[in-house]
């Protein structure tokens, strides 16, 4: 996976402009994450590529389409020293994985990282950083790919244990 290097208070402005927001589709909104910020972004970003900042990723407006657009681009994975609190549970609601890691200073754009979330820990330059732990639920839902596929898998199971 290749990190992307960003800094603190990367707000939701940043990440997609305010004139993209009549866009809902997420591979639309890729073609213009970070524009104006970092351009090369929507063009180089690969799917499976990792997005690591500093403190307050995602800082600003509760735009879900900040989320959007970044998963719409192929990450699945965010790891920085801190998110803004709605940030944080939108990623989670649309199936992108927010990892909260202190030490990610010493973190490079550009660099390899291997990430084990099952373990608790990512690794970049022959160095592991330890990762907060990510509880089982909020695994769950990002491993279904969202709030609304997780509840609408719930329901199945649900009416097929009592149907």
């Amino acid at each position: 996976m290749r990190v992307w290097k960003f800094g603190d208070d990367i707000d939701t402005d940043a990440i997609i402009p305010g004139r993209f927001l009549t866009i809902y589709d997420p591979a639309e909104l890729a073609k213009h994450v970070f524009e104006g910020t970092r351009d090369e972004f929507a063009r180089e970003v690969r799917e499976g590529d990792v997005v690591v900042a500093g403190s307050n990723f995602g800082c600003g407006s509760s735009r879900e389409h900040a989320p959007l657009a970044l998963r719409g681009a192929g990450i699945r994975i965010i790891i920085a020293e801190s998110f803004a609190r709605i940030f944080y549970r939108n990623a989670v609601n649309i199936g992108l994985l927010p990892l909260v890691c202190s030490g990610t200073d010493e973190i490079q754009d550009g660099d390899a990282i291997t990430v084990d979330i099952g373990r608790g820990f990512i690794e970049v330059n022959g160095k592991r950083l330890a990762v907060e732990p990510v509880p089982g639920f909020l695994q769950r839902i990002v491993e279904a790919g969202g709030l609304v596929a997780y509840a609408k898998n719930l329901d199945e199971v649900e009416t097929c244990s009592t149907g």
